[in-house]
């Protein structure tokens, strides 16, 4: 049984482009290495040949894994989201506990998460440790560095 995964327009519009970068330019690409290698001759000895080969399977697990993806992944519904409590695509803002230092992140599958634009996995410490919180709870997650305490200021969605 596989797992559905949330994505953001943007998210599962970008993972659709590279299928079809994959199937339509990559695939092609490396059809021709091989015909280019299989015309020098010999192919018990030919390591171009071998190359190609080993990048074709490559290739055809990546589009396997990507097409895998693609037929778990939704778009959450915005106006369907409870915002009362965090979850997958939830924005929240929330306070250090120690050092009242503030910021925002909005929780997102592995594949999506960038720290420098704020976007967290739902699988990493902080993410796991957020989720189901509600809007004042404190939340205690341990870190590589420790324990740390969150308080949950606010939760939007996107």
């Amino acid at each position: 049984m596989s797992n559905i995964n949330y994505y953001t327009k943007e998210g599962l519009q970008n993972l659709k482009d590279e299928l079809e970068h994959l199937k339509k330019v990559e695939r092609p690409r490396i059809s021709e290495q091989i015909a280019e290698a299989r015309d020098k001759g010999d192919l018990s000895e030919n390591a171009e040949y071998d190359a190609a080969k080993e990048a074709q399977g490559l290739l055809e697990m990546k589009i396997s894994k990507l097409e895998d993806t693609l037929a778990n992944a939704r778009v959450l519904d915005s106006s369907k989201v409870d915002t009362s409590k965090v979850m997958v695509l939830s924005t929240v803002k929330i306070k250090n506990v120690a050092t009242k230092a503030e910021m925002s992140y909005t929780l997102v599958s592995e594949s999506e998460s960038d720290l420098r634009s704020g976007k967290i996995s739902i699988n990493s410490p902080i993410g796991k440790g957020l989720m189901g919180k509600q809007k004042g709870e404190v939340a205690e997650i341990q870190v590589p560095s420790g324990k740390m305490q969150f308080e949950i200021i606010d939760i939007s969605f996107g």
